[in-house]
Order: C-alpha cells, then sequence, then structure tokens
C-alpha cells in the first residue's frame, strides 16, 4: 500500500510538491524547535576556509538533517538516486537552496561521475550517501572514494543524532526526529585520497571512510541517550 502511495505522489506533480513542501517545513520546525549542539565543526571550518571544495558524506539513515550540516554562502549540491525515493528527497532539499545531481555513489553513470567533478571543479561542495541509495546499512560502496580520487576533494564525514525521535524499520535504519528536542551534529576528521591511489588502497581508504562515518554517526546517538544503530552485513558476509 506505502509503495502504491508513493508511486502516485511522484505522479502527480501537485501532490509531490505538497508533500516535499511539507517535509521541507517539518524538517524547519525540527531544527528551530531544537537544542543543537555543534561538535567537529572546525573540520568544516577548516575546509571552508581554505578555499577548496570537499565531499560532505553522511549516512542514508541520516538525511533529515542533512540541510543542516552544510550552512555556508557557497554552492552544495546532494548526489541522489534517480528512483521515485530520490525524486522526493531532491524535492525536498530544493527548499533549502541545494540542487540535485541524478545518480549514486555505486550506480551514478557517467553522467553523473562527469557532473561531480564538473561540480567540484567549479569549487562547489557536494553531498554523497555512500551506502546509498540501496545499502548494505552504514557500509561504503568505492565510488565515493573513487570520486575523491578523480577531483582530488577530501571527503568530510559528518551524522546528526536526537534524543526525541524513532528509528524506523526501513533497510537504513533510517533516524525520523522530533521537534522539540536534544540534538547534535558531529563532522569527522576529513579523509584524503591520493590521485594515485591503486586498488588495494581505494579499498583501505573505503574501510577507513566506513569507520570514521560509523565513528560520528555512534557519536551522535550516544551524546544523544541513543543506543548505537549498528552496520548491516557487508556485501562479501551477505554472499557468504
Amino acid at each position: 500500500m506505502l509503495k502504491a502511495l508513493s508511486k502516485k505522489v511522484v505522479k502527480s506533480t501537485p501532490v509531490r510538491r505538497l508533500v516535499c513542501w511539507l517535509a521541507a517545513q517539518y524538517i524547519r520546525l525540527v531544527w528551530m524547535t531544537g537544542r543543537w549542539e555543534k561538535v567537529g565543526e572546525e573540520h568544516l571550518q577548516t575546509l571552508y576556509d581554505s578555499g577548496q571544495p570537499a565531499i560532505l558524506s553522511f549516512w542514508h539513515g541520516r538525511l533529515l538533517m542533512a540541510p543542516y550540516t552544510w550552512n555556508k554562502p557557497r554552492p552544495f549540491r546532494m548526489l541522489i538516486s534517480a528512483h521515485r525515493d530520490g525524486e522526493l528527497i531532491a524535492q525536498t532539499v530544493k527548499h533549502f537552496g541545494i540542487s540535485w545531481i541524478k545518480g549514486s555513489s555505486s550506480k551514478g553513470g557517467a553522467g553523473a561521475l562527469r557532473e561531480l567533478l564538473k561540480t567540484l571543479k567549479d569549487g562547489a561542495w557536494v553531498g554523497i550517501t555512500p551506502d546509498g541509495p540501496r545499502g548494505p546499512r552504514m557500509r561504503a560502496s568505492d565510488g565515493v572514494i573513487s570520486i575523491a580520487r578523480l577531483s582530488g576533494a577530501p571527503i568530510l564525514p559528518v551524522a546528526y543524532g536526537i534524543r526525541g525521535g524513532r528509528v524506523l524499520g526501513s533497510w537504513d535504519s533510517f533516524l525520523a526526529a522530533l521537534p522539540f528536542s536534544k540534538g547534535v551534529l558531529v563532522w569527522g576528521e576529513p579523509l584524503g585520497v591520493p590521485r594515485d591511489a591503486d586498488g588495494d588502497s581505494v579499498a583501505a581508504l573505503r574501510t577507513e571512510l566506513e569507520n570514521r562515518l560509523n565513528a560520528v554517526t555512534r557519536e551522535a546517538d550516544l551524546l544523544t541517550g541513543r543506543t548505537p544503530v549498528e552496520p548491516g552485513d557487508a556485501p562479501d558476509e551477505v554472499a557468504a
């Protein structure tokens, strides 16, 4: 039933616009009524002050407050998958001045890769969920590492946590926040990817990014009194 409703929402332009506008207003309400703490914001500020673009990276399950992990005047674009749920996300973040690059870090195709590299070359930042659009949860793909290697842009991990809310039973354990609650944004150490990184180095850097993203997500949960969400099975574990 929910899938059928989602299809109807996407097909109906007026309904889609209304739903996405309401979603954006709800996100604003959560932010404006929350008591927010910022941890590690100096990592964001240092990269911004350097003048170089970067890749802001967060897990799919922490998408809700993503617009507030970037508060700078420089342009910011998000890589969002082309399926129907992705279109709803894209139309929602548009209300925060964030534009959409269609694709994913693992299945974006040559067009999405070219657009990402051009965006970074032009000095804008991009946002990527390295476990999107379908998981496994909190497991990074090699795609984001390849984008960082080709562009020379560092990857900045970030996560949000909130005391009031609920972790949904979706594949990504999506954290749905409630207004009037204590929240936190946590940025981690940026990860640089050398342009000459080979296959083994890319695999090691992917694991390092995964570890850093899981660390900031765990910290965000602990700071807001939540039981940390655990990563899903790694692809090789699923295959086994």
